[in-house]
């Protein structure tokens, strides 16, 4: 794959926008030329959300495995946006989708003929007990609604093959995470779900953390201290010395879970916008949401050949300004010759 890595300029952290401006029509002028019409989607808000197509569908047997769907009008199968809450795995919802700004305004993806999923998932610490590391509920829940969301593709007229994913911050990272993994489909199962494949076309992030590695993230951040409780033991974050005191034993959890060691040649592309600069020399003080998560995966993705746009304050050469523009013009964009 033709390596694209673009460094660009974020205005904010998060995805949402107040109101999006798109392009819905071109026309011709009277001098000749095309004109391209406009039209402004209303933001997300607690006034005024998006009504879902479908509310609480379930994907799995947990109670938390349930999404909403809202479809795109089109006589033929539409892209679809699955958006993974953030909340460092530990809190949030699936409700705050079309209700907060601070989420790619739904309004504008669905109007591209766009259709979107939001999912809830497991959260650590309160729905995780028996999983080890609990990292791998919240993760295998991603996978399993995204396979959930092909099964459907017939009814809910969906491409099953053009499915993007995005998240702020730990949604972020487990939509990395969905992009790099091999892809987790049983063939052989009974479960029809199970078939399915877990590979996306693309993905997108928000804050997102690229790696779980405590190795990685002290030579990356002057005070590190995110990651350990994907792993279970929340004294980490207090003492992360002891994090990386048992990082070997730890070692094949990092493997399979971190997204950093887990991209690999031929992976789908990326796009992920944070809210701070990189550091021009040393390390970041900004260990949660760093922009130094982005730069440290660009360049192994560089390295790799794989696609990755990283976008924060102050850096040049926008090709995409919002992942809401990214996701819009990858999941349409013509087919690509290898992936």
């Amino acid at each position: 794959m033709k390596t694209q890595c673009v460094i660009a300029m974020a205005t904010c952290c998060f995805a949402g926008l107040l109101a999006v401006t798109a392009a819905v029509s071109a026309e011709e002028s009277g001098d000749g030329k095309t004109v391209t019409a406009q039209k402004t989607y209303p933001p997300n808000s607690k006034s005024n959300p998006l009504a879902s197509t479908f509310a609480d569908v379930p994907y799995g047997k947990h109670k938390q495995n349930v999404l909403d769907f809202w479809q795109a009008k089109s006589e033929t199968p539409t892209p679809v946006v699955m958006i993974i809450h953030g909340g460092g795995w530990i809190a949030g919802s699936k409700a705050n989708v079309s209700r907060s700004p601070r989420f790619p305004n739904l309004r504008a993806i669905v109007g591209q003929g766009i259709s979107v999923v939001a999912i809830n998932y497991r959260l650590i610490g309160k729905h995780t007990e028996g999983v080890m590391p609990p990292v791998k509920a919240t993760l295998h829940d991603a996978a399993r609604a995204l396979q959930f969301v092909r099964s459907k593709a017939r009814q809910w007229n969906i491409d099953k093959e053009r499915i993007g994913s995005y998240g702020p911050s730990a949604g972020g990272c487990s939509s990395l995470w969905l992009a790099y993994h091999d892809d987790m489909a049983d063939p052989k199962s009974e479960d029809s779900v199970a078939r399915e494949s877990t590979r996306l076309w693309c993905a997108a992030g928000s804050g997102a953390q690229t790696t779980l590695d405590p190795r990685q993230l002290k030579r990356w951040f002057t005070n590190p201290g995110y990651g350990g409780h994907a792993f279970g033991n929340y004294a980490y974050g207090k003492d992360f010395e002891k994090f990386l005191a048992d990082r070997e034993k730890l070692l094949p959890w990092i493997v399979e879970y971190s997204p950093f060691t887990l991209v690999s040649a031929g992976d789908p592309p990326v796009y992920l916008s944070y809210g701070n600069k990189p550091p021009a020399l040393g390390l970041s003080t900004h260990s949660i949401h760093g922009a130094t998560f982005g730069v440290g995966l660009q360049k192994r993705c560089i390295e790799l050949g794989v696609e990755c746009h990283v976008v924060f304050p102050g850096a040049p050469d926008a090709k995409y300004t919002s992942p809401i523009e990214y996701l819009v013009a990858t999941l349409k964009a013509p087919a690509r010759a290898s992936r």
